[in-house]
């Protein structure tokens, strides 16, 4: 297979992590003899330091154009007081998810038998945890009418959703769940939101073409709750913007570290992936940022276009990484291993998991990948 794919590295750790998700990619193409072409481009912070921007039309016509998206992380805080709210960085990533049509964010939460322990949550607690969020990311208060008046001193953010919006993503993840535990949970604020009333309707009325499933609800107060008491409890969350933004950062402490998680975002014709983690400017070029989020959603990249015993190696390869140590001081305070020694551990793995030496304190790599 032979895939296009645009890489925006984009601020702060990005271009570090998405390097290594680059590697493992390459990997794959050499094992399983396909081509992957990369294409960088610029967005965020970086974007508007050199033309002006946060998502350039140089770049809009890559993404439009290409098989797929790899995606780093935006952000700067220096942008956080620019009175132009069209220059901050993360403009980039939501004019970029509008303009390609994305709607569904879809984020895995599942630990790592071996990283259980580090999760600030018991081990009875997450051990066997295995659930997707489902967040819509194109309405909502997020892209809804924003107003500020002339003093400054009053403000609001209207939160609108239509029935087509919700009823794309609640055919997305009402079929993903008969492949899996056959269970969604929608979360909302029905109890006070008209939207949140709307979307309940719309997804009840789905949920009659899909009798095999059980539709539960949870206002978003009882669901944030349960996500940390009882995580083994869900299937797919199906969710609006804002709420899907929260709960899923939430939920990542049951993995124990941010940076393990991986995502995507679907559309009718684009498809984006992106590890859920923010651009961390305090790391950036120090190499210590964990790549397995990256590395996970370039993973996922491979499942979207239907390389499933390849996206199956990466996995392994992650796997065995985190069996042997070789990670980053988040995931071991003592660790020897920082960004590029992880990803080309687990590059390297695809590649020939049998020409690998390993011992306790420090990796040796019989092949290497150039990127």
């Amino acid at each position: 297979m032979n895939l296009k794919i645009a890489v925006l590295s984009g601020d702060g750790i990005g271009p570090e992590v998405i390097l290594q998700a680059k590697k493992a990619l390459y990997a794959v193409g050499v094992v399983f003899d396909h081509e992957f072409v990369f294409e960088d481009a610029l967005i965020g912070a970086i974007a508007v330091e050199k033309t002006g921007t946060p998502l350039p039309e140089q770049t809009l016509n890559l993404c439009l154009n290409t098989d797929a998206i790899l995606f780093g992380a935006v952000d700067d805080s220096k942008y956080d007081a620019v009175s132009d709210s069209k220059l901050r960085p993360i403009q980039g990533l939501l004019k970029l998810r509008q303009a390609l049509g994305l709607y569904a964010n879809i984020r895995p939460i599942k630990p790592y038998n071996d990283l259980l322990d580090l999760s600030p949550l018991k081990r009875k607690i997450i051990e066997g945890a295995d659930f997707i969020i489902f967040r819509e990311i194109s309405g909502g208060s997020y892209f809804s009418e924003k107003k500020t008046n002339e003093q400054g001193t009053l403000a609001s953010d209207l939160c609108e959703y239509s029935e087509e919006e919700i009823i794309r993503i609640s055919h997305l993840a009402f079929r993903t769940a008969q492949k899996r535990k056959k269970k969604v949970t929608l979360v909302d604020k029905a109890s006070i939101l008209e939207t949140s009333r709307l979307w309940r309707k719309v997804v009840t009325e789905i949920a009659e073409g899909y009798p095999d499933v059980t539709l539960e609800f949870l206002l978003v107060d009882n669901a944030a709750m349960q996500i940390i008491i009882n995580p083994k409890q869900f299937d797919v969350i199906l969710t609006e913007n804002l709420f899907g933004d929260i709960l899923s950062d939430e939920a990542s402490v049951i993995t124990g570290s941010i940076g393990l998680l991986p995502s995507a975002s679907l559309g009718n014709s684009s498809a984006l992936f992106e590890p859920i983690h923010g651009s961390y400017p305090e790391a950036k070029r120090k190499n210590i940022a964990n790549p397995i989020a990256s590395i996970v959603s370039a993973a996922m990249l491979l499942e979207h276009f239907g390389l499933h015993i390849e996206s199956q190696k990466v996995y392994e390869a992650v796997h065995k990484a985190i069996e042997l140590n070789v990670v980053t001081a988040d995931l071991n305070p003592y660790s020897k291993f920082g960004t590029n020694e992880v990803g080309d551990f687990i590059s390297n793995y695809i590649l020939s998991k049998d020409d690998l030496y390993f011992k306790s304190d420090n990796v040796y790599i019989g092949q290497s990948t150039i990127v």
